[in-house]
Order: C-alpha cells, then sequence, then structure tokens
C-alpha cells in the first residue's frame, strides 16, 4: 500500500487530522440513534447505533482506501429526519421497508454514479432548487431540534405552540449555548461537547441514571439485516425512494464541492477531485445503510475541519474510521443521552443548512417562487420528497410562463415530468 511509503511526518498530519474529523462529527454516534429509535418507528437505539458505527467505519475507510479522499462517511442530517419522521411515523410504513427503500435508492445511485446520468442529472437541476431544498432541511431539522428541547409541542387549535418553560428546555439551551461558543471558537468537540456536558448535568439533577454497565456487545439481531427488499418494489414507494436518491445526489456533490472549494482540493481543470469515485462510494453508502439498519450514508461537510489542520490523503479517512471501532461497545453510555441533550445539534445543524438561502436568486418571480415552495413544503409536510418535487414542476411552469422555455433543458423537463408523475403516483393509493 502507497501510505506505508509515506514519511513520517506525513502520517502524523493525517492523523491528526483524521481524529480532528471524528471529534467534529462523533455526535452522530449520538444524535442518528436518538432520531431514527424516537417512539413510534419500532427501531432499537442499540441497534441503530450499532448499525451507524458500522456504516461510519466500513464507509469512511472504503472512502480513505478506494476513494483517496480525506472525506469521513456517516449517515446524513436530514435524510435521517425524513426516515423516522416522514415515511415510518407520518406513512406509517414499517422500518423494514423504510430500511429497504434507503437500499433501493443506493442501487439506483450506484447507477446514477457510474454512468453519465450523474453529470446530466447535477447539471440539470437549478441551482435554486439545489439551494433550497438544504434551506428547507435546515427548517426541518430545527423544528425538530425545538421540539425535542420541549419548548415546543402540539396545540389543536394553532398546531403548535410554546411551552411553559422547564428544566429540559433550560438544559438545552444551555448545551446550545455551549455548542455556539466552541463552534465560534473552531473548536473540533463543539457539538460533542454540548451533548455531553448537559448529558452530565441532567444526571447531577437526578432527571437521568446511570446504566448498569458502561460497555456492551453490539446489537447485531434487532434491525441488522431486517430491511425488506420485496415490500419497497410497490409504485407507490417510487416518490420517496427517488426523493431519496437525489436528496443523497444533491448532497454529496454539495459537500464534495464545497470542500473542494474551500480547501482547494481540485484538478487543474477547476474540478473537485476524485469527484467520480468519491460520488460511488457515497452510493455504496447509502445501499450498505440498508442493509446494516440506518438511513442513508453521505460524505460529512466537517470533513473540511480534518482538511483544514493538514489532511490531504484518503490515510485521514482512515484513521477517522479507526476513531469509531471503540464506539460499537458504548451503546450502555449513549442510551444515556436524552433527546433535549442532542437537541441544540439539530437546530445549530439546521441554522447552518439555512445559511444558504443568501445565496438564492429572488430578483425574478420565475425564479422565487419555486424556491420558496421548495423551502416551505419541506418542513410544513415533513418531507423533502414534497418539497423536490414542487419545486422541479413549478420551476418548469414558470420558467415557460416568464417566456424562458428556452432555457429549460430537455433533462429539466424530463425531470418535471417525472416529478409530476410521482405526484400522481402517491395520490393514487
Amino acid at each position: 500500500m502507497k501510505f506505508l511509503n509515506l514519511d513520517s511526518k506525513i502520517i502524523l498530519r493525517e492523523a491528526i487530522a483524521g481524529v480532528t474529523t471524528f471529534f467534529t462529527m462523533a455526535y452522530i454516534v449520538f444524535v442518528n440513534p436518538s432520531i431514527l429509535a424516537t417512539p413510534g418507528t419500532g427501531m432499537s437505539f442499540e441497534g441503530v447505533l450499532t448499525a451507524t458505527v458500522l456504516l461510519s467505519f466500513s464507509m469512511t475507510l472504503l472512502m480513505g482506501l478506494y476513494g483517496k479522499l480525506p472525506f469521513a462517511v456517516a449517515p446524513g442530517m436530514g435524510i435521517n429526519a425524513f426516515f423516522a419522521y416522514t415515511l415510518i411515523i407520518g406513512q406509517k410504513i414499517p422500518f423494514p421497508t423504510a430500511l429497504g427503500m434507503i437500499f433501493w435508492a443506493g442501487v439506483f445511485f450506484v447507477v446514477v454514479s457510474v454512468t453519465p446520468l450523474r453529470v446530466k442529472i447535477a447539471e440539470a437541476i437549478p441551482a435554486n432548487i439545489r439551494l433550497a431544498s438544504a434551506v428547507g432541511i435546515g427548517i426541518f431539522l430545527s423544528f425538530i431540534g425545538l421540539k425535542n428541547t420541549g419548548l415546543i409541542v402540539s396545540d389543536p387549535i394553532t398546531f403548535i405552540k410554546v411551552a411553559p418553560i422547564s428544566t429540559t428546555v433550560g438544559l438545552s439551551f444551555f448545551g446550545f449555548a455551549i455548542n455556539l461558543w466552541l463552534l465560534k471558537r473552531k473548536n473540533p468537540f463543539a457539538f460533542l461537547a454540548g451533548i455531553l456536558v448537559v448529558t452530565l448535568t441532567a444526571f447531577l439533577l437526578g432527571k437521568i441514571s446511570a446504566p448498569i454497565s458502561f460497555f456492551k456487545a453490539p446489537d447485531f439481531s434487532s434491525v441488522f439485516l431486517k430491511l425488506d427488499v420485496i415490500s419497497p418494489l410497490k409504485l407507490l414507494f417510487l416518490p420517496a425512494i427517488i426523493s431519496i436518491l437525489f436528496t443523497d445526489l444533491f448532497d454529496s456533490i454539495s459537500t464534495f464541492i464545497g470542500v473542494a472549494e474551500a480547501c482547494n482540493l481540485k484538478t487543474e481543470s477547476g474540478e473537485p477531485y476524485r469527484l467520480k469515485q468519491g460520488l460511488l462510494v457515497d452510493a455504496i453508502a447509502t445501499m450498505t445503510a440498508g442493509v446494516l439498519g440506518t438511513s442513508s450514508g453521505t460524505a460529512f461537510i466537517e470533513s473540511s475541519a480534518g482538511i483544514e489542520v493538514g489532511g490531504r490523503t484518503g490515510l485521514t479517512a482512515v484513521f477517522t474510521a479507526l476513531c469509531f471501532i471503540p464506539c460499537l461497545f458504548l451503546s450502555p453510555l449513549a442510551t444515556m443521552v436524552p433527546s433535549y441533550a442532542t437537541a441544540p445539534v439539530l437546530i445549530l445543524v439546521g441554522g447552518l443548512m439555512f445559511r444558504t438561502v443568501a445565496q438564492i436568486s429572488f430578483d425574478h418571480l420565475e425564479e422565487a417562487i419555486p424556491a420558496y415552495l421548495t423551502i416551505i413544503l419541506i418542513p410544513l409536510t415533513f418531507s423533502i420528497t414534497q418539497g423536490l418535487l414542487w419545486g422541479l414542476i413549478s420551476h418548469v411552469v414558470f420558467f415557460f410562463l416568464a417566456g424562458r422555455k428556452k432555457e429549460i433543458s430537455p433533462m429539466l423537463l424530463g425531470l418535471a415530468i417525472i416529478s409530476v408523475s410521482l405526484l400522481a403516483i402517491e395520490s393514487w393509493k
């Protein structure tokens, strides 16, 4: 392996970068199970934690060895909320079927990644819609975070309302303050520190109790290999599968392009370095996620933290992957973490995603309204699918009405027609 021929100083630099990346994203080990194991999903916290760690370890390792890129891979934020709250709880889809939907979305993603379709789809999706989907997902995450703090509760008349300030709300915002203070100082422990401090404080206040043991063998019985690959083949589930595919594709491309621009990981032609290999790993991560028992895997934007401190090769990802192994045995400690400890992470990640709203063009009505619909429909319908489909359809319709039909590519027109078909399939139940 080429890694063995590297200078010891380079290896040390890559190791530091890999560990830095791990600590900036270690929160996913706690947050992902807390979302997927929400009451009503039927999924086991310990099982999802095992799946989360296995996926993060194996796919980050693959990114390093095959992709030769300093990116870490783990279950993506946003799609995990869509998986739990929209598919399982909202649409009453059994979690094995939902896992099968993730698997098939991954299969389609692999096909797209190894064919010219990848470039054509990426180029056809309007930039405004891509940006708006990130904003909408950010609001979606923040809403769930605020709900988990206990600050927002349901109301039969106004739908939602602000609840009285409680101890859990106070603890959540204490964690939020810690997260924000450390984020401002670019501390790699920002999210993790807030989760741990709130959990410890809750324990000292008697809000939670310590587990009987601190270590436990991984759970391979509850969600591992529990996917149903037959049921998702019904037409009824096609819109959600396509939505997962599009979301993964947008997320992956935007992460690779964004980090490449920020950290100068580009080829001489200006394209992200080894983009095809990176997208293929992301596609395999989505497919593998369904098998292991979690929502889609994707390259994490937090990888930029490790790159900023010197990570430049796949060895960075290898070191990050190795850091996940001990987490397999920490499920008893992870189950101590209350939802109001991870809620600030959801709110802040949502806020960070919302920043892209500044890049959206609102100068022309035919560009502004589709973006606006995409943004508001994702959180209001609890569905990324609805936001993307209506955004694509309205973009094409408004451009026709505005006399800009020459700017609509055949691929975009095709995607809009597919979107109409998917909405029709959803309505025909």
